[in-house]
């Protein structure tokens, strides 16, 4: 029997209505997890997509000038994003570009070096992708796509060792993808690809027939040593009212009872049937959500508190599993 997508997504919704006590516990928040084989799996994938040029010039970027133009400080982000990690030994960043990464590594102190190679240790900050930037796929010859990986590499491999290099690709904002890129990554010891933007009618039907996960076969002369893991993201930002980026109009998470506007139950009874809907689209029983955007973090606390709620409470509640995660995991 042939259920369309509409069906299935109604029976998810049915199966999802019966969910644990939530007992309300401001300021005190249990966000250690990590996956189980017998609920849906919600890795929590936080991160920030930083272009290497856009609308303004790389360094415009970096130290946030010309903001009339676009607001964004990747200094700042960085800033941030690092004093989140070193609050809670849970919480879990993603960063991709290397370009960014070195401006900022060279204006910190030794005291701060150590901490965030510590925060890289032990898998709080991992870098995905890894390269100088995340290169398109149609434009750039292979020997450009390799140069500005290596180029990335080359610095983590130096100043991280050799835990930190990318086991992930990471190509979430290019226009279209090739078998060049695919096999490349393969090539380069990466487990997995992952991006964001495909033809339109393509996801829809990769959507209805629940094909957004592939082994990507790109070289018939290469064979087997080429294949890779592909995961098609539906997008790169947050469910729909779950991005806490500052100024967002998402509605926060307000459990404090002695405050106007608490929201947990709603919230959470929100998120749990949003999430059920959105792994429709997968075979497996494990889901990444991609939150964040471009240029988000510039205050991480906006999202790394709203974040600490929801794994929190959405695991009170139990119907299904969530954690801070990364691609690799």
């Amino acid at each position: 029997l042939k259920l369309n997508m509409a069906a299935i997504i109604l029976l998810a919704l049915a199966l999802a209505c019966v969910s644990g006590e939530i007992v309300l516990t401001p300021g005190k928040y249990n966000t250690a997890g990590g996956p189980v084989n017998d609920k849906l799996n919600v890795h929590i994938v936080s991160h920030t997509h930083d272009d290497v040029g856009w609308l303004k010039t790389v360094d415009q970027y970096y130290t946030g000038a010309n903001n009339s133009i676009q607001e964004a400080t990747v200094q700042y982000i960085l800033d941030s994003v690092i004093a989140g990690l070193e609050e809670n030994p849970d919480r879990k960043f993603i960063y991709v570009e290397t370009a960014f990464f070195k401006r900022w590594w060279d204006e910190q102190t030794p005291a701060k070096q150590e901490s965030v190679k510590k925060l890289v240790s032990t898998g709080q900050l991992e870098f995905i992708n890894g390269g100088w930037c995340m290169s398109d796929e149609a434009t750039p010859s292979y020997i450009d796509m390799i140069d500005q990986q290596t180029l990335g590499h080359q610095f983590l491999l130096s100043t991280f060792g050799p835990d930190a290099i990318p086991r992930a690709g990471w190509q979430i904002d290019p226009f279209g993808h090739s078998t060049t890129m695919a096999a490349l990554y393969a090539l380069m010891g990466m487990d997995s690809w992952h991006f964001g933007r495909i033809d339109y009618q393509d996801r829809a039907l990769r959507i209805d027939q629940r094909r957004m996960e592939l082994v990507s076969r790109p070289s018939a002369s290469l064979g087997s040593p080429a294949d890779i893991f592909t995961q098609v993201l539906n997008g790169y930002g947050p469910l729909p009212t779950f991005g806490f980026d500052a100024g967002s109009s998402s509605a926060p998470l307000q459990d404090d009872a002695r405050l106007e506007g608490e929201n947990i139950r709603e919230r959470i009874e929100e998120f749990v049937l949003a999430c059920k809907g959105a792994a429709l689209q997968y075979r497996t029983n494990n889901l990444l959500l991609t939150m964040g955007s471009d240029f988000n973090y510039i205050n991480a606390n906006t999202w790394f508190k709203n974040l600490d709620k929801l794994i929190h409470y959405a695991n009170q509640d139990g119907r299904i599993n969530v954690f801070y995660s990364t691609p690799t995991i």
